[in-house]
């Protein structure tokens, strides 16, 4: 398909890059304490889009990237979807504001849909990207762990897929929590699914991803994106490479 985005990932934790294993904050992988000068190289390599993570705020609540992303406006061309502990449409405001081209919605779109169904509307599709990270249960149902993936919530992947579809969505990013960080491969099960079930929706994947044939499968399979964090981080393969596929 056209259009398909690479998004290299950061994460910060404490001021650092991390990567949590399936989203375990007592499973953290630190690799480095300039994320500024990570994110540059990114740009320098050819990326057009970012994905920025505060694990603290997910946590915690109170996005505390503003600062940084004010500087990525100033020395990279990049532009930045992020999010982390967005609970308000201010809150959408204000990181809008510092900077980001599209604020990433998680735990509360999962606990108060129509909320966020207000501030697609409000913002505007294209502001908005709505993270619904998910865990298989035994059943074979995608449920939708919240709160820095700590809790988990009573709807399912299903239900706020359709939701905010029917909402005007147009962004959906979704994780395999059983496989973010670990190399696994991404769930092409999961892309299959959500591209049949909400095929309206421009779906980026993430989760897993290990080698450049991930990437060019995710894009085969009709996802619109793909987010890259631990792989690159560690050099498993080059970003301009990843960029090629």
């Amino acid at each position: 398909m056209s259009g398909f985005t690479v998004y290299p990932a950061i994460d910060i934790r404490d001021g650092r890059v991390v990567r949590l294993a399936q989203g375990d904050y007592a499973r953290e992988t630190r690799y480095g304490d300039d994320p500024l000068a990570q994110i540059q190289a990114y740009a320098e390599a050819g990326a057009t889009w970012l994905h920025l993570v505060d694990l603290d705020a997910a946590r915690a609540g109170g996005f505390t990237l503003a600062p940084l992303l004010a500087r990525i406006r100033q020395t990279t061309g990049l532009q930045v979807q992020t999010g982390g502990g967005v609970r308000s449409g201010d809150d959408v405001a204000r990181i809008l504001e510092a900077g980001a081209a599209r604020v990433v919605v998680g735990s509360r779109a999962v606990r108060d849909a129509d909320a966020v169904a207000g501030w697609i509307e409000r913002f505007g599709a294209e502001r908005i990207t709505v993270a619904l990270d998910t865990r298989q249960d035994a059943e074979g149902v995608w449920r939708l762990p919240v709160h820095g993936w700590t809790e988990t919530a009573e709807a399912t992947l299903d239900t706020l897929a359709v939701r905010y579809a029917q909402a005007g969505l147009r962004h959906l990013l979704s994780t395999d929590i059983a496989r973010d960080g670990m190399l696994s491969g991404p769930n092409a099960t999961l892309y299959a699914h959500l591209r049949s079930l909400t095929p309206a929706l421009q779906v980026q994947a993430s989760g897993g991803v290990r080698a450049l044939d991930d990437i060019a499968a995710a894009r085969a399979q009709g996802c619109a994106g793909i987010v890259l964090g631990r792989a690159l981080l560690e050099g498993r393969f080059a970003l301009r490479d990843a960029l090629a596929c």
